[in-house]
């Protein structure tokens, strides 16, 4: 065997797991939140940045105000999902590198003292840690529903500030009744990956 994860892991994390379009109505502890992201944080990115954030949107109101920003075909699955995380890149990640990297601190004003490119870093580095997160709720047992089809303006007024760049929303949950499409097609190891 060339991995040395488990099977049913393997499984679990990639080869069974899918993009939920219907959840039960099990709750989402805040416990099952804290261990995922105490998992995934190890996840590596450039500079050990830390750009991502998390607003989870669990009462009716805040509910109600996403899913206003919602694609039209991803209002209902967002309204009935038990959590839902909006994930966002922090613009301004640069000042908490001084103690996330102390061997190098001034990383900080060398390569992100101008905002573009703290833009360009945060946007690269929290999608990563976006897809860390959604096999991190994979590993605890729930669904993840990410979507990207919603008014990015609106929910960063609403939700956010002008330094925080929704990247996501993602419903969380136990998979509901027909909650998978058929898996689409991928492409074969040959159309991918070339060898010099």
């Amino acid at each position: 065997m060339s991995l040395v994860l488990d099977p049913a892991a393997q499984d679990l994390l990639f080869r069974e797991a899918r993009t939920a379009n219907t959840f039960t109505d099990e709750p989402v502890t805040d416990e099952q939140v804290q261990a995922i992201y105490d998992l995934v944080k190890f996840g590596p990115t450039a500079f050990n940045q830390s750009p991502l954030r998390v607003v989870l949107v669990r009462s009716a109101e805040g509910r109600e105000r996403l899913v206003q920003h919602m694609a039209e075909g991803n209002r209902p699955k967002t309204a009935t999902a038990p959590l839902v995380a909006i994930l966002a890149a922090d613009n301004e990640f640069h000042e908490e590198l001084p103690a996330l990297l102390p061997h190098f601190p001034q990383a900080k004003d060398l390569f992100f003292s101008e905002r573009p490119a703290r833009e360009s870093a945060a946007g690269l580095n929290a999608a990563l840690q976006a897809a860390y997160f959604i096999i991190g709720v994979r590993a605890a047992g729930l669904a993840a529903g990410p979507m990207t089809g919603y008014d990015a303006a609106g929910i960063q007024k609403e939700f956010l500030d002008g330094d925080h760049t929704p990247l996501m929303v993602v419903n969380i949950g136990k998979p509901g009744e027909d909650a998978w499409f058929p898996r689409s097609p991928r492409l074969s190891f040959d159309e991918v990956v070339t060898t010099v």
